[in-house]
Formats: structure tokens, sequence, C-alpha cells
């Protein structure tokens, strides 16, 4: 507790490059970028594969392979290939990791609807696309939300690696802490670390709350 208050209620810590804020925005920049490159990948790729059943040993041989990755050694390559010019080294990495959660959760979410479901929708006339987007999506949507959920909490989390190719974020205080034996530094940027991340995590709950159905999520009261 002693050093949570030594970092928090330092005022150096609140001010300058190697700020909270600075800190703090330069990791939400990081892992919001990569969820965001992740979902135009894998968000259409698994709506379509599951919509067409086209592809489907595809997804999940990937997303196996996806998920084998090393992050901090796939970052160490491509920091030695690219340089450190940009933060792209940096997304490449998260992007893979990110990916197969949301791919895997789309794809499953779509290919789980009730064919009942399917069925009463062309029979009323609808289309592949219209099937896809009025139909299936909505009721899909609870695992969709559970696919970015996990995929945001990974980044956000992994995210701290940026620190160990002397790019910023917070875990730039994880990394220099440990460092120079700056024990309240290490442990301040690891709690902002967890608060980000539950935070994340309280933010796709409402998001599941506002979006989704309540006849899908239950919700819903019987009379």
């Amino acid at each position: 507790m002693n050093w949570l208050i030594e970092f928090f209620g330092d005022p150096a810590s609140w001010s300058g490059p190697d700020g909270i804020p600075v800190r703090f925005a330069e990791h939400l920049e990081f892992a919001g970028l990569s969820l965001l490159l992740a979902m135009l990948v894998a968000v259409p790729l698994g709506l379509w594969i599951g919509h067409t059943g086209r592809g489907a040993l595809l997804v999940v041989l990937s997303a196996n392979a996806a998920r084998a990755l090393p992050t901090l050694g796939l970052l160490v390559l491509i920091v030695l290939l690219m340089g450190v010019g940009t933060i792209a080294p940096v997304l490449i990495p998260l992007v893979a990791l990110a990916v197969p959660p949301i791919l895997v959760n789309t794809y499953e979410g779509v290919r789980g609807v009730d064919p009942d479901l399917r069925d009463a929708a062309y029979g009323m006339g609808l289309r592949g696309g219209q099937v896809l987007g009025r139909v299936l999506v909505p009721v899909a949507l609870p695992l969709i939300l559970l696919g970015l959920r996990t995929a945001a909490i990974q980044v956000v989390a992994t995210a701290t690696v940026a620190a160990y190719v002397g790019l910023g974020g917070l875990g730039r205080y994880i990394i220099d802490g440990l460092a120079t034996q700056r024990y309240p530094l290490a442990v301040g940027g690891a709690v902002l670390v967890a608060l980000l991340a539950l935070t994340v995590q309280g933010l796709f709950g409402l998001l599941q709350r506002v979006l989704v159905s309540p006849g899908v999520s239950g919700r819903q009261k019987i009379r």
C-alpha cells in the first residue's frame, strides 16, 4: 500500500512526458488501434465464413496457429526487421493476438443460430445478406461481443510489451521500475494496467446490455 501511495501521491507521476496521462494515452493508442484493426479483419471474415460455411477448417487452423504465436518474440523480431520509427512493430503482434478470439466467436455465433430460424427468415422472402444482417447477427451478438471483450482485455494486458523495445505505454513503468529497482513505479504501472483491463471488461458488459436484444440475452420477462 505504501508503494501505491508513493507512486500515485507523487506529483511527478502526473506530469511531463513520463506522466500517467501521457503513458495512459500511449497505451490506449496501442490497444485501441490493434483492436480496431483486428475487428476490421476478423468480424467480416467470421460473419462470411459462418454464414456460408466455407473455409471453416481454415478458421480453426489459423486461429490455433495465431494463439501459439509468442507475442514478445514476434515483437522483437519485427523491431529487428522494421526498426522503431513507428508503432507498427507493436500493432502487428497485438493484432495477431486479437484476431483469433474475435474470428472464432463471430464464426461460432453465426453458425450456432437455430437452423429453423434461418429457414423462417428465408421463408419470409429475405435474401442472404438480409438474413445475415437482420437475423443471424442480432442472435449471434452476445458471442461476438464476448470475442471482442476477450480480445480487448488480452490486448490491454499485452500492450505492456511495447516497453521492451523502447516504446511507451503503461508497461514503461513496469519495465523501468524493475530495471532500476524502483518497485513503487513497477507496482503502480501494474495496478494501472489491471484497472484499465477491468474498465474494459465493465464497458463491454454495459455494451452487451445496451446492444443485445432482451429476448436474445434472456433478460426479457415472461408475462
